[in-house]
């Protein structure tokens, strides 16, 4: 298991569009996933412990976020052939037993992946109002393990912040998370 961590977040960069499957039946779209203050855009996945360690906080952020006007999206863009439990099956599970309050979307083709430039698992993108990416930072301070309750939310202070502001915080310390499991291109 390769762990990487995110590149420094590119100011205003626009936010690609997508048309990707969710699992609960709905095709989903950037437009349709945004709130009117911006948009989180996370790409996860089932069998990654890094993500395992925090998927109660990230449904926290995203619902305390939902109330700031920020929509959120997660994108499951590994090779489930590789790696079954990121089946489309064990997706719809996981979404299910967590209560993700926000579509849970397999981007089967990677293409997604490619064009957002994502890494790894988790990798968190943050749009304002005006989709141009304000936020590529951490949730918090865990790793493979949840970091104490109390530590500083990262995620949600600098997607706060977006919402009230428009703007990112310009300190941001990067997302670590199992890479992307990419397909073997033939």
């Amino acid at each position: 298991m390769v762990s990487l961590e995110t590149p420094v977040c590119d100011f205003g960069q626009p936010a690609p569009d997508f048309s990707l499957p969710g699992v609960d039946g709905n095709t989903w779209t950037r437009d349709r996933c945004k709130g009117p203050n911006g948009l989180l855009v996370m790409f996860i996945c089932n069998h990654c412990p890094y993500v395992q360690a925090v998927r109660e906080r990230i449904v926290r952020d995203a619902r305390e976020l939902a109330d700031l006007g920020i929509g959120s999206v997660a994108i499951m863009s590994n090779d489930p052939a590789d790696y079954p439990e990121d089946s489309f099956e064990h997706m719809q599970q996981v979404a299910a037993e967590y209560g993700f309050p926000f579509p849970y979307l397999l981007d089967e083709s990677q293409a997604v992946a490619k064009a957002y430039g994502a890494v790894c698992t988790p990798d968190f993108f943050g749009y304002n109002a005006d989709l141009g990416l304000q936020y590529r930072g951490r949730l918090d301070a865990s790793r493979k393990e949840a970091a104490p309750a109390d530590m500083r939310r990262d995620l949600f202070l600098g997607m706060k912040q977006v919402a009230e502001t428009g703007q990112g915080p310009a300190e941001q310390i990067p997302s670590v998370g199992c890479s992307i499991k990419w397909r073997d291109e033939a």
